[in-house]
């Protein structure tokens, strides 16, 4: 299943049923999981990890070294989940000693000449639409959406369930199941469509719509909505995941339409 035309490190663990076309190279320490396609001219750089049944198109630079100064060359890795698809002209960077690896979750898509820096920790079921770009330490939580040319901060955490525009600037953490558009970055609303399409119910869409009621709309500032929510809101699981959140944000979160500068 290996073209003889591809360049393949024997030291390479190479699984089961994976297909690797002509004019790619594998380096040695590199893992690649049963039923797992790479097109041609594919480049799978030392500390590779790549689950079962991925799918990497042709173009892609799998776990190159950080375009980081601080970088000395320690050992660290690349970690692709399960089902994953990365389409043409991808670069994802290995991770560095500040984190260690580089991680992409299982079943997400990354799409045409988007690039992942070192560090990241991307969630399941992700969507990275053409060209995005996705600075280093970036944390960007399952089931989010992120819209064409689009570019996040480093350091920068995304919620699940999130959906971000085309062409936004992610200066600012967006938490979980809401929609951020416009430039500079707001917040315009909750991602209901894509919670429906996850089986969340009206009762709890409307619940996450109160929350962010209280935080966008209510003209408090961001500490006092978090108070309020405390008091005046029943804990659940959403509810202390938005709470955490913002809690655990030093960059501060999105802020509301209208609000001016981020």
């Amino acid at each position: 299943m290996i073209h003889q035309l591809a360049a393949v490190d024997k030291r390479a663990k190479i699984s089961k049923n994976v297909v690797v076309e002509p004019f790619t190279t594998i380096a040695g320490d590199v893992e690649i999981g049963e039923g797992t396609w790479i097109g041609s001219n594919v480049t799978i750089m030392d500390g590779a990890r790549i689950g079962k049944n991925c799918r990497i198109f042709p173009g892609t630079v799998i776990s190159a070294i950080p375009q980081d100064l601080k970088f000395d060359g320690e050992d660290t890795q690349t970690i692709i989940g399960d089902e994953t698809t990365i389409r043409e002209c991808v670069t994802v960077n290995r991770g560095t000693k500040a984190l260690g690896f580089t991680k992409i979750g299982a079943n997400c898509l990354i799409m045409a000449t988007s690039h992942i820096a070192h560090d990241c920790v991307i969630g399941d079921n992700v969507i990275i639409v053409n060209g995005c770009g996705i600075a280093g330490h970036v944390e960007i939580g399952d089931y989010t959406v992120m819209g064409g040319l689009s570019a996040v901060h480093q350091f920068g955490k995304i919620g699940k369930h999130v959906m971000i525009s085309g062409g936004t600037l992610v200066r600012k953490d967006i938490p979980p199941y809401v929609k951020v558009a416009r430039e500079p970055m707001s917040y315009a609303g909750i991602n209901s469509v894509g919670l429906r399409r996850r089986g969340f119910s009206n009762e709890k869409i409307f619940e996450i719509q109160k929350i962010y009621r209280a935080i966008f709309q209510m003209k408090m500032n961001v500490s006092q909505a978090v108070s309020y929510i405390e008091k005046e809101m029943l804990p659940t699981a959403e509810r202390d995941e938005i709470l955490q959140f913002i809690q655990n944000s030093p960059r501060g979160i999105v802020k509301g339409y209208g609000t001016g500068k981020e």
